[in-house]
């Protein structure tokens, strides 16, 4: 299968000028001005095939949405190189920019002072869509997003989950192969997150577009992403399945146990990490390597009514790592 995203040694470095404080030091950087470099995307080389949905995850920046931006045109690399679609991003072509979109959960591409639906038929002349393509496209989204009575209220009159769910539907008016979705369920509620995540999986399976997701909502990444990209401070840490972030970075189990009589928690922290210990139920964090004699020891030595072993949920792994990122 052809590759829609490959990056190699993807750089991106930020320069900021440096004053010292006061009136002097505002005089000084007019002569003498200092820089400060950030790098904010650090050699990070992977690759993406045609229609992949891919969870790319990290920390409050660790350099996702410059990467996506890079990815879009939008910036150009300090070094490296990546395509997008067969195109290099930051050249702009008008070929290129017509089989892609970019949705960003805090940026807006909206018109403020206008209802949404008027940047709607902008996007169509834009992108050069029929009448009949325009309708068809919109009526889908529209009943989807349940857009129908926000359609002629100005932007700067909608609510955050509102102008969201519009933002989709600009993005998407066009049927881009290739989709970057930056937080694109943020300020929705739990209902309609669910029905843009459906939306999502479906856009992906029925037109086969390639979307990376970015997302701090770990239900959107489980429910949408078998794949998972991890950048922490600019450099990629993991590049794989989802499923398997478990073996790699959780070294434990969880070991829960139901007593039928009280048990002191402090007799069980020989057996692991006690988590938790409520109604007559511990909760322990037991590394992987002693889950079989701590099992054993609990059946042995304690009441046990019921037992069960878990492995660490795939969200809290997640958030251990963006915590550690941090």
């Amino acid at each position: 299968m052809a590759l829609a995203i490959e990056t190699k040694g993807l750089t991106k470095d930020y320069r900021s000028p440096l004053k010292e404080p006061g009136l002097w030091g505002g005089v000084k950087s007019l002569f003498d001005r200092k820089y400060k470099d950030t790098r904010a995307v650090d050699g990070v080389s992977f690759s993406i095939e045609e229609g992949e949905l891919v969870g790319f995850l990290g920390a409050n920046g660790a350099g996702k949405t410059t990467t996506l931006k890079m990815l879009s045109g939008l910036l150009t690399p300090t070094a490296g190189t990546a395509t997008a679609l067969g195109h290099v991003p930051w050249k702009r072509e008008p070929s290129f920019q017509r089989t892609i979109s970019l949705v960003m959960g805090q940026r807006s591409q909206l018109w403020w002072e206008i209802p949404a639906y008027e940047t709607f038929k902008l996007n169509q002349a834009i992108y050069g869509l029929s009448d009949a393509d325009f309708r068809r496209h919109l009526d889908e989204l529209v009943e989807l997003l349940e857009l129908g009575e926000h359609l002629a209220v100005p932007v700067k009159k909608l609510s955050l989950g509102q102008r969201m769910r519009c933002e989709l539907a600009a993005a998407l008016l066009h049927r881009p192969r290739l989709l970057l979705l930056d937080e694109p369920t943020i300020g929705l509620d739990v209902v309609m997150q669910k029905n843009v995540r459906e939306f999502i999986k479906a856009y992906n399976k029925r037109s086969g577009a390639t979307i990376m997701l970015t997302s701090h909502n770990m239900t959107d990444v489980v429910e949408l992403c078998k794949r998972v990209i991890v950048i922490e401070k600019g450099r990629l840490l993991y590049d794989g399945a989802l499923d398997r972030l478990v073996e790699r970075y959780a070294d434990h189990k969880i070991l829960r146990a139901r007593f039928t009589t009280d048990v002191e928690p402090d007799d069980l922290k020989s057996l692991g990490s006690v988590v938790k210990y409520e109604d007559r139920t511990v909760t322990l964090e037991v590394p992987r390597a002693k889950m079989a004699a701590s099992a054993a020891a609990l059946l042995g030595s304690y009441p046990v009514a019921d037992l069960n072993v878990e492995e660490v949920a795939i969200d809290d792994i997640v958030r251990r790592l963006f915590t550690h990122a941090a």
